[in-house]
């Protein structure tokens, strides 16, 4: 039996698919976009688990033959259209909601013609919206209030996967992501902006300087081989107390905080602060506090491994020793 995992040579799906496969899973990676070379790599050690398949989540024909010509028993659902720019949310507004709806039912039909074990949606912070500061944590019964059509799209996803789970007697549970880092986040025909993590070592490394503003902006990062982890262990969970978990670090980090651990690592990078606030328009609104890890962890005992400085060493490492500087 195998593992279906949609997104899989994206960024998140990646790792997820990677982790899988280290933890014993035979693992089918579906995406739109092929596996190109840093995929591979990345894979290398866990090659003989992981079969990749070209295609779209929108084409129902070819959803319906990966369940045909393989033995799916549970899934994970990583593919997505990721937008948090107004220009980007405004060109693609119809592609964004086809996407991240639409490709769920065609994924929550599968599970529900191959009565999957297990049906895991991964979902966002984003489904929580905004709150004004970072000592504001959300928890699962925080009320929904997304601001964009990605959160927008995210929560209705988790809605519909509930209730597939409700009528067609699936097991499945949605997990919302705080802000992910490290290792194959890159540009893709669906995952446009990058993080500051991406950008300021990616400056680093190719010997350049850093420009940076904002240093008291935040966020709930997390590595993003944790989210895997994390996933993995809601996926193989032998039961699960609930439907809805966050999968998080659960500590808010500051742009400064993130810059002092590069500059540990790579001393000699110039850094020039302009003390400008950003200008360029986003469609998250205020930035929303830290989420909450207290369910996974009461339920399953998941905790993350990496801490700020753990992280930003194991990315560093990857970045060289994959000669991923772009």
């Amino acid at each position: 039996m195998a593992t279906l995992v949609t997104g899989g040579t994206g960024f998140v799906g990646a790792n997820i698919v990677k982790c899988l496969a280290q933890t014993g899973h035979d693992v089918i990676c579906f995406d739109v976009n092929g596996p190109d070379q840093l995929t591979r790599n990345f894979m290398e050690d866990v090659s003989s688990k992981v079969s990749y398949v070209q295609g779209d989540i929108l084409d129902r024909g070819m959803i319906d033959r990966l369940g045909a010509e393989h033995a799916i028993d549970k899934i994970v659902h990583a593919a997505v259209f990721t937008v948090n720019r107004v220009e980007l949310e405004t060109q693609r507004s119809r592609d964004v909601i086809a996407i991240n709806v639409e490709g769920t039912a065609n994924l929550l039909e599968l599970a529900r013609a191959l009565k999957v074990g297990r049906f895991v949606y991964v979902s966002s912070g984003a489904v929580y919206g905004s709150a004004a500061t970072g000592d504001q944590t959300l928890n699962e019964d925080a009320p929904p209030v997304p601001l964009n059509l990605y959160g927008i799209t995210k929560y209705a996803s988790e809605l519909l996967t509930r209730r597939y789970g409700e009528l067609h007697g699936i097991s499945t549970a949605s997990v919302r992501l705080s802000t992910p880092y490290g290792p194959m986040e890159r540009v893709t025909g669906h995952r446009a902006v990058m993080s500051v993590f991406h950008q300021w070592t990616g400056q680093a490394l190719r010997g350049g300087s850093i420009t940076v503003d904002d240093m008291d902006q935040g966020r709930d990062f997390t590595y993003v081989a944790d989210i895997g982890d994390g996933i993995r262990t809601v996926l193989d969970a032998t039961t699960l107390r609930h439907g809805l978990y966050n999968l998080t670090a659960g500590t808010w980090v500051t742009y400064r905080e993130i810059l002092d651990e590069l500059i540990k690592l790579t001393p000699n990078t110039p850094v020039i602060e302009t003390g400008q606030a950003r200008s360029e328009p986003t469609s998250e609104g205020p930035p929303r506090g830290p989420l909450s890890g207290h369910r996974l962890f009461q339920d399953l005992r998941w905790t993350p491994k990496f801490d700020l400085a753990a992280g930003m060493a194991d990315y560093l490492k990857w970045r060289r020793d994959s000669s991923f500087l772009e």
